[in-house]
Parts: C-alpha cells; sequence; structure tokens
C-alpha cells in the first residue's frame, strides 16, 4: 500500500511539473508576442549589388521614391544656403549717436586747446565721418555664415520693410575705424587722433542678427523640402528576376518596403500578425523543449532549469522589441551574443547553439536585412559559444569578446563590398553598434553569478574558484590531513585527464576530485595516506567499528561541504566516489578471524548511491586506482597494467558503472590514460 502511495505520488508529481513547464512556455511565448511591432512583415530582403533572385516584383499601387539620406542632405545645405541671414535694423540709432558726437565735441573742445577758429571744421569733419558709416550701416559678422565666404548677402529689417545687402558694402567696428583712419588722414591740418577717439566712443552696431527669425526661416524651409523624388505607377516593374540591385533599384526597393509597411499599418489586419507571431514564436519554444526532451531530459524534468532557459529567451527577444519601439538608431547594439554565452557556461555548448538558433530566427522576422542579421549574429553567436569552449581562465572572456569583434569586423567588412563595391564607400561609423554591442556582452559574467544564486546551478566560473588550491576547505585538509591532500591532487589529474579524452566536464570533474575525502579531515590518523609514524589506530579496535569510521567519511565530507556551500553537483561526488562497494580489508579480516560469527554485510558496505555521471564514474575509477597503486612494492609496468585492470573490472563486476553513461570504448581510453600516468608518476621506465 505504501508502495503504491509512493508511486501515486512520484506519478503527481510529474503531471503538475509538465503542466508547469507548459504554463511557463505559454507565459514565455505571451511575453514575448505582446512586445513584438504588431505589423505586416516585408516579404523581401534588399542588398545593394545582389542579383534579385525572386520574381519581377510589380508594383501593387502608386507609391513615391524616397530620396537617399545623401540626397536629402544635399538639398537641406542647398536650401538653407539660399537662406540669408536676417538683421534688423535699429533707425533712431545713428541719429542718437551723432548727436552724442556734438556733446561729446563740445565736452572736449574746450579742454583740448585748439583755436576757436578750426571749431567749425573739427566737428563738421568728425560728424561728416559717422554719419557716412550710419548710412551704409555697422554690423557684427556672424562666425556661421562666415565659414563660406568673408563676404556674403544679408536681408536687413526696417520696419519690417526686407532689403539685400552684401556685407562687403557695409561696415563692422573695425572697418570704420579704419576707414575713419584713412579718411582723416586726407586732413593734414587737424589733430587726427582727438577725433578718432570721439568716433570710436559713437561707433555701435545698428544692425542686429536676429538669429530666432533666421533659425525659424531655415527650419521651415527644411521642413517644406520634398523627401521623395519621382513616383512609382500601379503595375510598373520595380525590379526585374536577374538584374543586379543597383543604386537606384534599391532605393525604388526601400520605397516599396515604406509604403508596404504604412499600408500594412493602415489596412492590415493586427489579429492576423498577432496569429501569425504566435505561431512563430510558439514553433520555436516548442523545437526548444522537444531538444531537451531528446537530448537533455536532465533539464527538461528540472523546471527550475527549464525556467531560466525561457527567462533568459525572453529577456532577450523583450530587449529586441524594446528597441524596436523606442527606434533605436541601430538594432546591432543589443548583445546577442550574451545569451549563447550565458547558456554554454551554465549548461553546455550544443544547448547554447540550439537555443541563439532560435532567438536569431525568432529576431530576424522582425530586424531590417534579415539574411544579414542572421548571418552576422549566427557567426557571432558560434564564435563565442566556440571560445569557451574549455573555460579555466577568467581573461577568457576578455578574449572572446576580442574575437567575436574580429568576426563582426570580418562579416562587415566581406557584406560592405558586397553591397558598395569600393572601400571608399565604406562608412566606418557603421562598425560602432558591433563595438558596443561587445562591450555590453560582457554583462554575461555578472548575470551568471545572479542567475547562479537564483537558481542554485553551478557554473565553470564557480567550479573554477573552487578548484583553486587556496580555496578554505581544500587549505584546511592540506594542513589537517596532508596525504589526503596529496592524494587528492593525484587523483584530480588522473581524473582530469581521462575526462578530456572521453568527454566530459574536467572542471567539474577536478572539483569533484579535490573535495572526494574532505571528511577525512574529521579523524585524518584512521586513513593511512595520513599515518606517518607507524602508529595505526584500527589496531586497537574492531573491525565493524573501524569498517564504520572509514565509511563515515562519505557522510562526514557532505556534512562539512554543505557547511561550506559547497555547490550540490560537487557534493555528489563525495556521496558517490565509493559508490556501495564494500569496505573489503576489514570484512575480508573479520571473515579471516571469525569465520562462526555472522555478520551483516551491510556493516562494511558504503551508503552510495552509486555514480550516476561520466564524471563520477571516472572519479569512483582514479580514486581507488590511486589508492591501490600506493600500495605497489616495486611498480613496474606490468604489476600497473595488471592493477588498473583488476580494479576496473571489479568495478565492472559490482555493478558500479551500470548509471555512469561510460561505454566500454570510453573504459578502455581510461584504462589506458590511467597506466601511462601511473607509470609516469612512479617514473617507470618502458621497455622499447
Amino acid at each position: 500500500m505504501a508502495k503504491l502511495s509512493s508511486s501515486r505520488q512520484k506519478a503527481l508529481f510529474r503531471k503538475y511539473s509538465r503542466n508547469v513547464k507548459f504554463l511557463m512556455m505559454l507565459a514565455s511565448i505571451c511575453v514575448i508576442v505582446f512586445t513584438l511591432p504588431k505589423q505586416a512583415k516585408f516579404s523581401y530582403d534588399i542588398e545593394k549589388g545582389r542579383i534579385w533572385n525572386q520574381k519581377d516584383l510589380i508594383s501593387p499601387y502608386n507609391f513615391a521614391i524616397l530620396k537617399t539620406q545623401q540626397e536629402i542632405e544635399n538639398d537641406q545645405k542647398a536650401a538653407l544656403a539660399s537662406i540669408t541671414p536676417i538683421y534688423q535694423a535699429d533707425p533712431d540709432m545713428p541719429q542718437h549717436q551723432l548727436e552724442g558726437f556734438k556733446n561729446d565735441f563740445e565736452v572736449k573742445w574746450h579742454s583740448a586747446g585748439f583755436p576757436d577758429n578750426k571749431k567749425a571744421k573739427y566737428e563738421s569733419t568728425g560728424y561728416n565721418v559717422l554719419k557716412t558709416i550710419y548710412d551704409k550701416g555697422v554690423f557684427t559678422p556672424n562666425a556661421k555664415y562666415q565659414q563660406n565666404a568673408e563676404n556674403y548677402q544679408i536681408t536687413i529689417l526696417t520696419f519690417n520693410l526686407a532689403t539685400d545687402k552684401n556685407t562687403a558694402d557695409l561696415f563692422t567696428r573695425q572697418k570704420a575705424l579704419d576707414y575713419s583712419d584713412q579718411y582723416l588722414n586726407l586732413y593734414k591740418d587737424l589733430d587726427k587722433a582727438f577725433l578718432l577717439d570721439l568716433i570710436s566712443n559713437r561707433l555701435q552696431a545698428n544692425l542686429t542678427f536676429d538669429n530666432k527669425l533666421t533659425s525659424r526661416l531655415e527650419k521651415e524651409v527644411v521642413e517644406n523640402l520634398s523627401t521623395t523624388r519621382g513616383m512609382v505607377q500601379k503595375g510598373e516593374v520595380i525590379i526585374a528576376k536577374g538584374s543586379v540591385v543597383s543604386d537606384d533599384g534599391y532605393q525604388k526597393l526601400q520605397s516599396y518596403k515604406k509604403a508596404f509597411e504604412d499600408n500594412a499599418r493602415i489596412n492590415g489586419d493586427r489579429r492576423l500578425v498577432l496569429l501569425g507571431q504566435v505561431l512563430l514564436v510558439g514553433i520555436a519554444i516548442t523545437l526548444l523543449i522537444v531538444f531537451l526532451y531528446l537530448f537533455r531530459k536532465d533539464i527538461y524534468n528540472d523546471n527550475r532549469l527549464v525556467s531560466l532557459i525561457l527567462l533568459v529567451i525572453t529577456a532577450m527577444l523583450f530587449t529586441l522589441s524594446i528597441a524596436i519601439k523606442l527606434q533605436l538608431p541601430n538594432l546591432y547594439y543589443i548583445p546577442y551574443c550574451i545569451v549563447p554565452i550565458i547558456i554554454r557556461i551554465l549548461f553546455d555548448t550544443r544547448l547554447a547553439l540550439n537555443i541563439h538558433l532560435l532567438v536569431v530566427l525568432i529576431a530576424g522576422f522582425f530586424v531590417p536585412n534579415s539574411f544579414e542579421f542572421a548571418y552576422f549574429e549566427i557567426t557571432a553567436g558560434m564564435v563565442s559559444i566556440y571560445s569557451i569552449k574549455n573555460l579555466i581562465r577568467r581573461e577568457q572572456f576578455l578574449v572572446s569578446a576580442l574575437i567575436i569583434t574580429l568576426t563582426y569586423f570580418v562579416a562587415f567588412l566581406g557584406i560592405s563590398f558586397i553591397r558598395e563595391g569600393s572601400i571608399k564607400s565604406i562608412d566606418w561609423m557603421d562598425f560602432l553598434p558591433f563595438v558596443v554591442s561587445v562591450l555590453l556582452t560582457l554583462l554575461a559574467y555578472p548575470l551568471i553569478y545572479i542567475f547562479e544564486k537564483i537558481f542554485a546551478i553551478t557554473s565553470d566560473i564557480t567550479l573554477i574558484e573552487l578548484t583553486n588550491t587556496n580555496a578554505p576547505l581544500l587549505r584546511e585538509m592540506a594542513f589537517t590531513a596532508p596525504g589526503t591532500f596529496q592524494h587528492s591532487l593525484q587523483v584530480a589529474n588522473l581524473a582530469e585527464n581521462a575526462i578530456y579524452s572521453i568527454g566530459g566536464n574536467a572542471l567539474l570533474v577536478r572539483a569533484g576530485a579535490l573535495y572526494h575525502d574532505i571528511g577525512k579531515m574529521e579523524n585524518p590518523l584512521f586513513f593511512i595516506e595520513n599515518q606517518t609514524s607507524g602508529f595505526n589506530p584500527h589496531d586497537k579496535l574492531p573491525y565493524q567499528e573501524s569498517a564504520q569510521i572509514i565509511i563515515r567519511h562519505v557522510s562526514q565530507g557532505i556534512e562539512m561541504a554543505r557547511k561550506a556551500n559547497l555547490p550540490e553537483i560537487v557534493i555528489d561526488f563525495i556521496r558517490t566516489h565509493h559508490g556501495d562497494t564494500r569496505v573489503d580489508y576489514f570484512y575480508q579480516s573479520f571473515l579471516k578471524n571469525f569465520p562462526e560469527k555472522f555478520i551483516d554485510e551491510n556493516t562494511f558496505r558504503y551508503p552510495g548511491p552509486i555514480p550516476f555521471s561520466k564524471e563520477g564514474g571516472v572519479l569512483m575509477l582514479a580514486d581507488s586506482i590511486e589508492a591501490a597503486s600506493r600500495s605497489l612494492k616495486e611498480p613496474d609496468e606490468q604489476s600497473i597494467s595488471n592493477l588498473v585492470d583488476r580494479i576496473v573490472k571489479y568495478k565492472l563486476d559490482q555493478n558500479q558503472l551500470k548509471d555512469s553513461d561510460i561505454t566500454l570504448k570510453d573504459i578502455e581510453t581510461i584504462k589506458t590514460i590511467f597506466k601511462r600516468m601511473l607509470m609516469s608518476i612512479y617514473h617507470v621506465r618502458i621497455d622499447y
């Protein structure tokens, strides 16, 4: 009855787990579709310089041909050049300044000490000079308009009456002073300095630049410019099959695309667009779940991991949707490569590539030039995955970023050459978004840390930190149980080399090997590798008690590991490295010395479970073989080979590797590696 109840509980768990998975899928699809722009997708990818392999494209309606950006800029320059700067004239200022000159003259004349008979001549000469200047006008040049020419046309407004003049016919303050100086040189009998001082005090611009009015006129003329040139009539061939997409053809296609999108926005059925998006996104998410079900059952059965994957995908596509709605200048600013990097480090290469392809496929429906976008992002994503295939150092992130940038650059050059046909026509600033994208990709590092903490998973980065022999637990073991520490290092080297050869997570197996015997720190002298004085505490203990002390190092190791917050994936190595084998030395000793007594074999047997991963199986073999090799009195090629064969056979006979996913071919590879490494460790000379 109890068994039935337990079985029913498992069935219910699977059922509700599956329901939760489907709800997460549905939520992910809804979020992605909800944020995507709801408009019909233009059917063609447009690339300048390519041959049009589609059928003849016939215009279904009249539409205007858009000008290129360069044409618009040229038109704007021409239009702005036609606008003359506006100056407001102050009609009262000249008279005011002339009267002021007369008053200044009267005041200064009496103190100057000149003869009275020359007073009239002095006054009339200065007055005439100043009047001549103001009759022409005094203005302050504007640097913006002086850039093109020293003299330029301006429009002068006097009581809203416009008059066009050239600045060559006007005075600046300096030109007015120069003119006054030259004019007064003609009168040798007059004191030039006296009059120049009076004139300069009364020189002020009577023509003032009206920036507000000028800017308004410039804005109006730019806004009124037409952004189109010519029309394509309904039924006209936009581009014929087999023709090259020239500059003119490219502009027609871009114009047709704009007209199509405008028409779809007004006349399109948004419900059908929504349905299409649901179908496309739904297929992609379903394919992902099918992939997990077929090839990664461990992830499929863990809703926590499935939710993480769906969260990463949804977040990336949500970011793309927001960027489209905000009309980001260039969608290549988005760090698409962050997805494959996160998935690769948290899971594996195959899953990272699969997810990246699905993300790019979905995104390709909503970005311009879908094929070009797909090429850029798929190649960069593949490079990002390959560049961190074996993550063993943190700086690999920077190396990966440089390689991704180089990939983008080469792809950018190739596509630019195809499109432009000239290196001089390439706008190098167009590559800037890719650089920004790669820099943002470095955010993967802190995001991985956050995901690890939230979803309780272990990345290669964490494993790198754990395998540092300066980690607290390992330093404690090196001091408390130095023999066990050295044993763990040798086991780590053996297991890591074997996993490299048969395929697996080398960092994980190394971490597991370094920590698998930490439980021995509780009673280090009860383990032979830590006994240096020749005293063996087991000599005074019953065989059963000795066996239990040895066996307890597993449970004690698990307890210590959990106190130190080691990841469960590492603790699994502590739990499984002896499987459910017997402590044969004490078991056989008991049978030999007490043949008449009955003893429960489980007293001498480890609790298990047996290894359930390739890495766990390799560690079990490496641990047993390294420990046994220490008992070889005269290690040579034959004795080492026999030892490895015997222990591997024993583990197979005891069914310790049946859940480890290790093939017979893998076994042979492992044995070869172990034999070679042990002979190297013990300096065995090989006969040739």
